[in-house]
């Protein structure tokens, strides 16, 4: 899933190729990616783009007062075509979901590869309106966001560290992923009650947030974007890594498995040296 490094990055990308063109299509493949149907999405049509914006892991084009606003869900992504196919896209069991076309004959696709389709897109007079996007906690990378307001949203929380940063309403933009690579900058574990930090451990978790999203976005700013992917997987240490060395002590890096998703972790790094229970490895075991 694209999360916040990928997304400000695209946002960066589209900047430099939509800002002062005109849309003249937006061709909807899969009906069930669209989310609103007041204003249509044919109502994008004819206008010019003003501006691109991200929100938490939301991607977002203003145009003449009206915003486009998409979430990649796990298996979307967009592909830039400096010269889209001609004639119309036909709607099939492939992964494109919509096309936008630019007068330049430019454009983009928004495909989603998988069974479970959950790429969504919402055309709205204000960002606000999309749900996913009023519910967004702080950015992580605004200025002001410091170690003090980090402590204050994680002080009463009863949770595992690993589900409340991937909380969109606690903090935007941090998914499965770079919540792994952050606990392990941290030396924390993915298991540890999100208020039992002390200010020591807070200090180190805020640090490692900070510098985690901060470099993953300078690695991905001004590549194109069909590169990203390959950009974000090489430069993660720890997630989706099981097996491997870990890249600072070499310990073998360990995974814990849920119904649909998965950790990665090194024990010695983050948990004494304990390897954490998985529950669904074991019941596989016996």
């Amino acid at each position: 899933m694209p999360e916040l490094p990928e997304v400000e990055a695209l946002k960066d990308f589209l900047t430099d190729h939509l800002v002062g063109r005109r849309v003249v299509r937006v061709l909807p493949v899969a009906i069930s990616v669209l989310k609103t149907y007041d204003p249509p999405v044919t109502a994008f049509e004819g206008r010019e783009v003003t501006a691109v914006r991200r929100y938490g892991k939301f991607l977002g084009m203003e145009a003449d007062g009206l915003h486009f606003v998409t979430h990649l869900a796990r298996a979307g992504w967009l592909q830039w075509k400096d010269r889209l196919p001609d004639g119309p896209p036909r709607p099939g069991k492939g992964p494109l979901a919509l096309r936008v076309a630019l007068e330049t004959g430019e454009g983009f696709d928004l495909t989603e590869a998988g069974t479970q389709k959950r790429l969504a897109v919402y055309v709205v007079r204000d960002p606000q309106e999309v749900p996913g996007v009023a519910r967004l906690g702080p950015d992580p990378l605004a200025a002001d966001f410091d170690e003090q307001r980090l402590a204050k949203l994680l002080a009463g929380e009863r949770r595992r560290i690993k589900g409340a940063l991937r909380d969109q309403s606690l903090i935007a933009g941090v998914g499965n992923a770079y919540s792994d690579e952050i606990l392990h900058a941290a030396r924390m574990s993915p298991f540890k009650l999100a208020a039992s930090l002390s200010p020591e451990e807070t200090h180190r978790l805020y640090e490692a947030l900070s510098a985690t999203l901060t470099e993953a976005v300078g690695r991905s700013r001004g590549l194109a974007a069909g590169r990203l992917k390959a950009e974000k997987k090489s430069g993660l240490r720890v997630h989706g890594r099981t097996g491997e060395p870990c890249p600072v002590c070499g310990d073998t890096i360990r995974e814990v498995s849920f119904s649909d998703s998965s950790l990665q972790y090194c024990p010695t790094c983050q948990t004494g040296g304990k390897p954490l229970a998985d529950r669904r490895l074991s019941r596989l075991l016996k």
